[in-house]
């Protein structure tokens, strides 16, 4: 009788896709995104209570994001050597304090210690969620981190929805609330930490060796690494320039150029990030399909018409275009990530940090630039500005292909 592998049936992979696993941080992901992203969406309160300038509000934006875009890569690195499953609940403690700081927030500086405390818990769970879902994988790597990014992405497009019925309601005590969703989250985290815990027993990592890919490479392909490495990181850095745009100040341009209330502005930023998660949720099995370069560039060179038209129409057709965008420039999201991840294997924490951290910490500069330039200009010259952001995708195409990144991780022995 035949054997399976003698049939050509394929083995069943040793490692399976641990689906529970992958739900439940994708859920804490939802958790903690919903509150960071909770900020944004309060802006328009804050301007107003408080008597903010533009440029203070994008200041908070730059606390929040620079905080965990600057801890996220060294959190990743030293994970990578010194995997620690408990880092995931404790990052959800600084989060819990960070919202009840808010809470209890009566001047700006309170506001800024409060988006120190959330950025630093997202700098820790980032790095090590991403690193979950990729042990939970099994072969099916770019699913896994699709079904985990959209966890976060879910709870971006949630947090305008929170502010409507919760913060325009009762104001910045509302704050309160996130605290539950903050010990929820902590709870979750244990247990996933645990299971964390009993996979390092079980699969140890293999010690190094002078052989190794890190070692011995050939500096030639060290460079080209490299350079892929920073262009891939300046390319996610223009799109979260674009992304910030949106999220921070639409809703900002909706209300001056629509004659629309604060409520409904929000509607407009939950359907740009509404679509963003299905975007992300599809753009893995795509990325699969059509290959993971091909849909980087596709997410910002095929949201660029779309965007460039944006500022000049009407409120109906500027919230079915909000939707467009959001679900392509966000179809890479996931992409990206797995993408850096084979460029340098074995470096899941640190380059994940990289990517989802620093990228995005760099483009919250932008966020800072962009509130400045509203101060300078007009909101609705800097939305015109921003449109032509995603043309410079066509720097994607300077990236090596899928094939080459295998060709170059075969020669070296990776998986």
């Amino acid at each position: 009788m035949q054997t399976a592998v003698a049939a050509g049936i394929a083995r069943p992979d040793p490692k399976p896709t641990l689906y529970r696993i992958l739900f439940l941080v994708s859920l804490v992901h939802l958790f903690n995104d919903s509150i960071q992203a909770v900020f944004p969406a309060i802006y328009p309160i804050l301007k107003d209570s408080m008597g903010l300038s533009y440029t203070k509000i994008g200041l908070l934006t730059f606390s929040l994001n620079f905080t965990a875009s600057i801890m996220q890569p060294i959190v990743g690195a030293y994970t990578d050597s010194k995997p620690s499953p408990f880092l995931l609940p404790l990052g959800m403690v600084f989060t819990f304090a960070g919202m009840l700081t808010l809470a209890f927030a009566g001047n700006y500086t309170m506001m800024l210690l409060s988006v120190l405390l959330v950025g630093l818990g997202s700098a820790v769970f980032h790095p090590e969620g991403s690193r979950v879902s990729y042990m939970a994988a099994g072969s099916r790597r770019g699913l896994a981190q699709s079904i985990y990014q959209v966890g976060g992405n879910a709870g971006q497009a949630l947090a305008p929805l929170m502010a409507i019925f919760i913060f325009y309601r009762l104001g910045l005590s509302g704050a309160a609330w996130f605290t539950v969703v903050a010990a929820a989250a902590i709870g979750v985290q244990m247990y996933i930490a645990r299971w964390y815990r009993g996979y390092l027993a079980a699969h140890p990592p293999k010690p190094k060796t002078r052989g190794s890919r890190a070692s011995g490479l050939q500096a030639e392909r060290k460079k080209q690494i490299t350079v892929a490495l920073y262009l891939l990181v300046f390319l996610v850095f223009a799109r979260s320039w674009y992304h910030a745009a949106i999220s921070n100040y639409y809703s900002f341009y909706a209300i001056e150029n629509f004659g629309i209330s604060k409520e409904t502005a929000q509607y407009f930023i939950f359907a740009f990030l509404a679509a963003g998660a299905l975007g992300t949720l599809l753009g893995g099995p795509l990325a699969d399909r059509f290959g993971r370069r091909n849909i980087l560039a596709f997410s910002m060179l095929g949201s660029a018409p779309f965007a460039i038209l944006l500022p000049f129409v009407g409120q109906v057709w500027a919230f079915v275009l909000l939707l467009l965008i959001g679900f392509i420039v966000l179809s890479s999201f996931s992409v990206s990530v797995v993408y850096a991840q084979e460029l340098m294997p074995g470096k899941i924490g640190t380059v994940s940090g990289l990517i989802v951290g620093l990228a995005f910490g760099m483009g919250a500069l932008g966020a800072v630039a962009l509130g400045k330039l509203i101060d300078l200009t007009s909101i609705s010259f800097t939305m015109i500005a921003c449109g032509f952001l995603p043309i410079i995708g066509i720097l994607t195409m300077l990236l090596p292909s899928d094939r080459k990144i295998r060709e170059w991780n075969a020669e070296m022995g990776e998986e």
